[in-house]
């Protein structure tokens, strides 16, 4: 997991050297969720998928956000004493910006379906399908919140909620999240994040701490056609182990205000969730 970081963050050195920032006419102090940005003043579309790196920037004030996992199909490691098997569908986060620099979000999954059965089986001994858990964040970006200059940082708080049933973590869960962005040039940025969770286990009805580093490079080819690769390694105090993961995903940015992508996770050790994903981005 180290190597894979390291290379992420001299990846830039290979981009185009970095260029001054062009001006913005952006001045989000005018405008509330009840007097929104018109429309012809937005500031470029930044999701936060389809990474684990989320971006710093917040949904312009008085604007709606959509961004879907149309599907998405979760594999556990086979290095696991139980595998398991997720398919999300229709995965969605509703996010409305508040102000100038904070946002809402809303996560419902429509439907999931999550299997199981113990290492060395080949039948799937328990099926379960339904909503799965809600959850509620808020975030704040603290710096570069007009995308006019080469850092920004953001915090993201978030609380889910045990509506998931079985398909559910089983417990009220909750997260921060502290997320930057750096700009190396005109097509490449570098991000970093750090997510601690405190999440719940249902077998021993008790909270973990987990911890979730990350560093992301996307590089826009075109106007329209972007890539994001991202390193991901992961560590709980109930297993006490590492997981690591490198994702790469297309983007296609069809309009100013929609975006597409495809991508996949792969895991490197047997203990990482293998991911594959197609997702859309919807602003309004």
């Amino acid at each position: 997991m180290k190597q894979i970081l390291w290379c992420l963050c001299f990846l830039p050195l290979f981009c185009q050297a970095q260029q001054q920032s062009k001006p913005t006419v952006y001045d989000s102090a005018h405008y509330s969720w009840r007097k929104p940005v018109p429309r012809n003043r937005l500031r470029e579309l930044q999701p936060d998928r389809p990474g684990v790196t989320e971006s710093p920037f917040t949904v312009d004030a008085g604007h709606l956000q959509v961004e879907m996992d149309a599907v998405r199909l979760r594999n556990s490691g086979k290095g696991n004493d139980e595998l398991s098997r997720e398919l999300r569908m229709a995965y969605t986060m509703l996010k409305f910006g508040l102000g100038r620099q904070t946002d809402v979000q809303l996560e419902f999954p429509m439907y999931t379906v999550a299997k199981s059965r113990p290492a060395g089986t080949s039948e799937w001994e328990s099926r379960n399908a339904a909503f799965g858990d809600l959850m509620l964040r808020v975030k704040h970006n603290f710096l570069g919140h007009e995308q006019d200059g080469s850092f920004a940082l953001a915090v993201i708080g978030l609380v889910r909620l045990p509506s998931g049933g079985r398909v559910g973590q089983g417990g009220r869960e909750y997260g921060m999240i502290v997320t930057s962005d750096i700009e190396v040039s005109d097509k490449a940025n570098l991000e970093f994040q750090l997510a601690s969770d405190l999440n719940y286990d249902r077998e021993k009805a008790g909270r973990y701490l987990q911890f979730t580093p990350s560093v992301a490079l996307e590089y826009d080819f075109t106007k329209k056609l972007g890539l994001i690769t991202e390193g991901v390694g992961q560590w709980n105090t109930l297993q006490q182990r590492w997981e690591a993961s490198f994702n790469i995903a297309p983007l296609l940015k069809l309009t100013p205000n929609v975006q597409l992508d495809a991508g996949t996770h792969i895991a490197l050790n047997r203990l990482s969730d293998k991911e594959y994903f197609v997702g859309i981005t919807v602003r309004r």
